[in-house]
């Protein structure tokens, strides 16, 4: 369960996708929002990541909420995968917002995507959502329970989500686009391009 202090004491939280994603108002380089599973229930959580030239020395890596060393991983795989070369001379800070924790492969696209937007200075749309395990050559894998993923995002007001192409169509509410991908490099330019309602 997720609880919420109050002057009364502790009050359940319904609905707590949108109390973690309450705070978003703009796009922004750096944010992109994926969806976790704690337990059974399916999470909508903010992703945000930082990049900002190291000048000398070794670059820095911080995260809060995230594993490091899945990081490592996908920072290697922006560089070698999708050609994003400045990352190795880039400090690097990703943090999943609302005490959440990200430590299941499903966050993988959510948070290449945002360290990506990031070193690009380009936002993604706010309504967009990514959901997809990143291996180690860049091909986007499919997660458990992506319907389930899907109609949660859509319930909380996103209207296109990056998934992994698999096999068969994927269960999705009317309103919801979903944009099967192959490679990360193919993700990334898919969120990062220009669109009217970002």
């Amino acid at each position: 369960g997720v609880f919420h202090m109050t002057a009364e004491g502790l009050v359940e939280v319904s609905n707590p996708s949108e109390l973690f994603l309450s705070e978003r108002t703009e796009s922004v380089p750096g944010c992109m929002v994926s969806v976790s599973l704690e337990g059974s229930r399916p999470l909508l959580v903010e992703v945000q990541a930082l990049t900002s030239p190291c000048g000398m020395g070794l670059p820095r890596r911080r995260t809060t909420g995230v594993d490091f060393n899945r990081l490592s991983m996908l920072l290697a795989v922006l560089e070698r995968r999708v050609g994003l070369h400045p990352l190795s001379q880039q400090d690097v800070f990703v943090s999943s917002l609302g005490g959440v924790r990200l430590l299941e492969p499903a966050a993988d696209l959510g948070i290449a995507i945002a360290i990506a937007s990031s070193l690009k200075e380009q936002p993604t749309s706010r309504r967009d959502v990514a959901i997809g395990e990143v291996g180690l050559t860049g091909e986007v894998r499919p997660v458990g329970h992506i319907a389930q993923r899907i109609h949660e995002a859509k319930r909380v007001g996103f209207t296109r989500c990056f998934v992994a192409a698999q096999r068969g169509d994927v269960s999705h509410p009317d309103g919801m686009a979903v944009v099967p991908v192959h490679h990360l490099k193919e993700a990334v330019a898919k969120a990062l391009e220009r669109r009217s309602d970002s």
